[in-house]
């Protein structure tokens, strides 16, 4: 697990001072909400030179905000910390973690480059999006090993979720980022956060978080944001800019206040995982337990009965769709964040009918386990009481 930020300090110190470091020079110790859609400015001609500047590069202007769709100074503080935690020279924020996607296709597509190769599986609505062609978008759907014969002269990006929802199946970052040559990579971190991997360490141009999740933390705010080199961020704030998927500034205070705890949630929220890991796996309840080898807070599990009774019976455990935040959520991706990816494709990415995706918070791992075992219903026999975890019923995604 990471311990140092790419700056040097550590992890857990970049996570709390991050996009704060002019606090106390500026008299301030909690970061300001400007909440200003436009702002004054008697240099009007001034004003056009800067706007002529980011039509040109899609660089952040210098001095003072011109317009809230350009940019928002409580959001940038939001987007420098994520690029420090990241390890990248920038970050783009968005009101949602698709429109962040959108946004990085809608640029690929400017320049011709429509063709996507994608791995799955993916986010469910990752997937429709790039298999539904909304964007103009065309993609091949490969395996890992697959990527460098997949890709075309129009291939834009190539597109991974590692660990992916919701099998938490993981890829190789370096050998795929190998794979493909001069195409962008981008990699979907939301699961594993930097707390766990830096994706650009390893060879990705492009890493994305759906900022509802883990980066926000508390379950009370949408967002995305891609962390990227400043020549890709200027391109994505020309697609904001002209698109309108901007982030409200009380998202943004929220995500900043979010990443300065979020190596001790994610860290307490995996040690909750892992317990409860190996309490699953040892149950002849379920049939086979998925956990990344990096660890995390996500698991996923196949039940022999019906999975639809454990959701009806959870009573602790919030039976809801979306993930990373304090309190534990469970549900079953075939009907829910997966139910709009065409059935067989489905289950040829491991997404079975009987699996279902528990997200682990931060309650006491003994009364998330007490609602599980209650949810999982009946016991065919007794279970041997601290039985190690078969190889068949636990899998680890290589």
């Amino acid at each position: 697990m990471p311990s140092h930020a790419p700056t040097g300090r550590a992890l857990a110190t970049e996570a709390v001072h991050a996009g704060r470091n002019d606090l106390a020079g500026r008299g301030l110790h909690a970061p300001p909400i400007d909440l200003s859609t436009t702002y004054p400015s008697y240099d009007s001609r001034g004003e056009a030179a800067r706007i002529d500047a980011f039509a040109a590069t899609g660089a952040e202007p210098d001095g003072p905000p011109v317009y809230g769709r350009l940019g928002n100074p409580t959001v940038a503080r939001f987007e420098t910390a994520l690029a420090r935690l990241e390890g990248t020279e920038a970050a783009v924020a968005f009101a949602s973690g698709m429109a962040a996607l959108s946004a990085v296709l809608l640029v690929r597509g400017s320049m011709g480059l429509r063709h996507v190769v994608a791995v799955r599986p993916l986010y469910g609505c990752s997937d429709h999006l790039l298999t539904a062609g909304l964007l103009g978008s065309e993609v091949t759907w490969t395996d890992p090993a697959g990527v460098a014969d997949a890709l075309r002269p129009d291939t834009g990006l190539v597109l991974v979720e590692s660990p992916a929802n919701p099998t938490l199946a993981e890829v190789d970052l370096r050998a795929v980022a190998h794979a493909c040559g001069s195409v962008p990579l981008l990699v979907d971190n939301t699961f594993a956060t930097p707390v766990l991997q830096r994706p650009a360490e390893q060879g990705a141009r492009l890493v994305l978080h759906s900022a509802t999740k883990y980066l926000g933390g508390h379950g009370d705010v949408l967002a995305g944001v891609v962390a990227c080199d400043e020549e890709f961020a200027g391109r994505l704030r020309q697609v904001r800019f002209a698109t309108g998927g901007v982030l409200h500034p009380l998202a943004g205070y929220l995500l900043l206040r979010g990443l300065s705890t979020l190596p001790v949630r994610v860290r307490a929220a995996s040690a909750n995982a892992a317990a409860l890991v190996g309490r699953l796996a040892a149950d002849p309840r379920v049939a086979r337990v998925h956990y990344p080898r990096i660890g995390g807070a996500m698991v996923s599990f196949e039940v022999h009965g019906d999975p639809h009774d454990v959701i009806g019976r959870v009573r602790l455990i919030t039976p809801a769709v979306s993930l990373g935040s304090v309190d534990t959520l469970i549900q079953h991706p075939a009907s829910i964040s997966h139910r709009i990816v065409d059935a067989d494709d489905r289950r040829d990415a491991g997404v079975g009918d009987r699996l279902l995706r528990l997200s682990v918070g931060l309650e006491d791992v003994d009364d998330l386990w007490a609602d599980l075992d209650r949810a999982l219903g009946e016991r065919a026999g007794e279970r041997a009481g601290g039985a190690v975890p078969s190889r068949e019923a636990l899998s680890r995604a290589d």
